[in-house]
């Protein structure tokens, strides 16, 4: 007796570039009514830049897991984009903070200074400081990549470190006394960017294995004959 097999096979691709779609841009969507907020208000004040730095730090460490422990190229490409948007964002943010700030002393990232740390003056100090964390996460990375301890230590650093995100913005809205320059539609585009990237990994990963099944189908079908 044959298996059916289902013979809907050509809306596979077109799926699955959807779900991809979805899983690399869905992350970088809620911080672009960000970005025009600031750039209308001209005031960086009520966005808080460490959330940059938790996603910084969070995906080039998930960067990094990949080389120890392959997985989606899609989320690779997430990753990536996420960096690039965020290092855009902080342009912006240094850019009207220098335009508006009173004080002429300068601090930078080569000075050390704990107090100061991601409270620079320059966009080049952002950059530098992950350059630096590129380059020593590189190298351990090339001396460690062989022991599974390291690789899935890197994985659990970069998904706590992400955990974190929304604890800079509630600080700089607890210290501001108010919400003024956070992008209300930035809130609502990161919880559903999170949705749909939820369903999207879970949409391919159901693609793949309903896949997997139908070829196995046609297989035992083709040992039939």
């Amino acid at each position: 007796m044959d298996l059916p097999v289902d013979d809907s096979e050509d809306s596979w691709p077109l799926l699955s570039l959807a779900s991809s779609f979805f899983i690399v841009f869905g992350g970088v969507l809620p911080y672009i009514p960000q970005y025009q907020e600031i750039k209308r208000t001209s005031n960086p004040d009520g966005f808080s830049t460490l959330v940059c730095l938790v996603l910084l730090v969070a995906n080039i460490l998930r960067i990094f897991f990949w080389f120890g422990k392959f997985f989606e190229f899609p989320l690779l490409l997430q990753s990536i984009l996420m960096i690039v948007t965020m290092l855009v964002l902080l342009s912006l943010c240094c850019s009207l903070q220098n335009v508006n700030r009173v004080s002429t002393k300068q601090h930078h990232f080569t000075d050390f200074e704990l107090d100061y740390f991601w409270k620079w003056s320059r966009f080049e100090d952002y950059v530098q400081f992950c350059f630096s964390l590129t380059i020593s996460g590189a190298l351990l990375t090339y001396l460690f990549l062989d022991i599974p301890a390291y690789v899935e230590g890197i994985g659990l650093v970069a998904l706590l470190t992400e955990a974190t995100l929304g604890i800079p913005q509630l600080l700089q809205n607890f210290k501001n006394r108010s919400t003024r320059g956070m992008s209300l539609s930035n809130l609502s585009q990161m919880a559903t960017g999170r949705i749909e990237g939820m369903i999207a990994k879970n949409q391919r990963k159901h693609l793949q294995r309903t896949k997997k099944e139908q070829k196995i189908a046609k297989l035992s079908n083709d040992s039939q004959k």
